[in-house]
């Protein structure tokens, strides 16, 4: 490469990594107009809970078939994009596989870079004929119609295009090594590019150094799209997985946070010795604006960054007995729709210069119906089948307690059942003094 190739090669570098970089500040500004939740606590927990989930895909298993192929896509990713390493040295000094100095080693990484791109390959065509070919059940939800599909599919196209790209580079490299070219080093092992490079004999060595230029070029143009393409697609969780199992809920499955203010107007009440006209007034700051949630900016951070992290996999949805009953409810599509107006909320900012002009929409009744809401029945299982440890429930029963303590919209027996609690102290509708009468019988 001479000076212009690389004076080119480092503008289009800060063109990508700029614009990926200022579509990361607008991810973090959304992230944040969630409400406050201390996470940073148990922290060598938390750091275990990484490990296992997102760096080791633990839960990616449960589903051998999936999960096998899903790990084989992930470590070839993790593992090919060392190369991009040595790609940016190159192309900012000119040099042509700098590592080489690496000796024995360096004939290692090529040929697992090799080995495990056409392992990517098999995986991605295994994965594009179950959504296209088997249509599994789970990836034919109507929540996927339209974009989230065709988003599915491209990132599987981009996958087959790198991953062809790297190994005819290879095999063009490779071809003129062994041609003794002038600046292509006798560096590297390639097993699967070895077979390839025959598609170049009769050709002349300057039409080989192009095609291996324009192959360098379109891969490294290529991953740079990829990652700038990641912030409008559900394949952001490659990035956020990491900071989402770590700030996971540790709790154990099925306890709920308390309102604190609520919590202390109860004990106020418990306390036989209370004098609750000798209270000190309520800190103004420590009152909730509103109970529960109705839109994301009433939800907490964790479940924002939750909503951007769902890799619309659909186990969530494909394990609900709400869904699998026919009932409107999809754990899915609450994390769609959450991380959708989230996502309108943050265009209503950038169009306004930081401010949020009000839009008369909302998360519930504009995108989360109330039906779907009190479908759920609060088992969990959503939460135990996430590859990444979202939790869809935790913005049902927020958006719940705000039906119930703001607008009082509770379903009917839901109601009576809290009648009852009140007037009998049990959810049946039987007088307190006739609650023992079944020990007579």
């Amino acid at each position: 490469m001479n000076v212009l190739d690389n004076l080119l090669f480092a503008v289009i570098l800060s063109l990508g990594v700029g614009y990926f970089v200022y579509n990361v500040k607008k991810l973090i500004r959304n992230i944040k107009m969630g409400r406050d939740v201390n996470r940073s606590d148990q922290s060598s927990q938390r750091w275990k809970t990484m490990i296992r989930v997102a760096l080791g895909q633990s839960k990616m298993v449960s589903r051998p078939v999936a999960g096998f192929f899903h790990i084989l896509i992930y470590i070839g990713f993790v593992i090919i994009n060392i190369e991009m390493l040595e790609i940016v040295i190159d192309g900012l000094f000119g040099t042509h596989r700098v590592f080489s100095v690496l000796g024995g080693f360096y004939n290692i990484l090529i040929g697992s870079f090799e080995v495990l791109a056409v392992l990517v390959l098999v995986a991605v065509v295994v994965f594009w004929a179950r959504r296209n070919v088997l249509k599994l059940g789970r990836f034919e939800s109507p929540e996927l119609n339209g974009k989230p599909r065709k988003d599915a599919n491209y990132i599987l196209y981009f996958e087959i295009v790198l991953m062809s790209l790297f190994l005819l580079m290879n095999a063009a490299d490779f071809w003129l090594q062994q041609a003794g070219v002038a600046h292509y080093v006798n560096a590297g092992l390639f097993p699967v590019s070895h077979f390839l490079s025959p598609i170049f004999d009769g050709l002349n060595e300057g039409t080989v150094v192009m095609l291996e230029r324009t192959f360098w070029w379109m891969h490294i143009i290529g991953i740079l799209i990829f990652l700038n393409y990641l912030y409008y697609s559900k394949h952001l969780h490659i990035l956020l997985a990491f900071p989402n199992t770590y700030y996971a809920d540790l709790n154990a499955k099925g306890k709920f946070d308390n309102l604190e203010s609520v919590t202390k107007e109860v004990q106020l009440m418990m306390d036989p010795n209370a004098d609750p006209f000798a209270a000190p007034a309520a800190d103004a700051s420590e009152v909730p604006a509103k109970f529960g949630a109705s839109d994301v900016m009433d939800l907490n951070w964790v479940q924002l960054l939750n909503a951007y992290t769902c890799t619309e996999c659909g186990r969530c949805t494909s394990s609900c007995p709400a869904n699998q009953t026919g009932k409107k409810l999809s754990p899915r599509k609450i994390m769609m729709d959450t991380r959708d107006r989230l996502e309108e909320v943050g265009r209503n900012l950038d169009k306004n210069n930081g401010v949020f002009v009000p839009d008369g929409k909302s998360l519930l009744n504009d995108f989360i119906t109330s039906e779907e809401l009190w479908a759920c029945t609060s088992c969990n299982a959503c939460v135990e089948e996430c590859p990444v440890n979202i939790s869809p429930l935790s913005i049902i029963m927020d958006m719940r307690r705000y039906l119930v303590m703001e607008q009082s919209a509770a379903p009917q027996s839901l109601n009576a059942m809290m009648t009852n609690i009140e007037n009998n102290g049990a959810p049946w509708q039987y007088n307190q003094m006739d609650r023992l009468n079944w020990k007579s019988e």
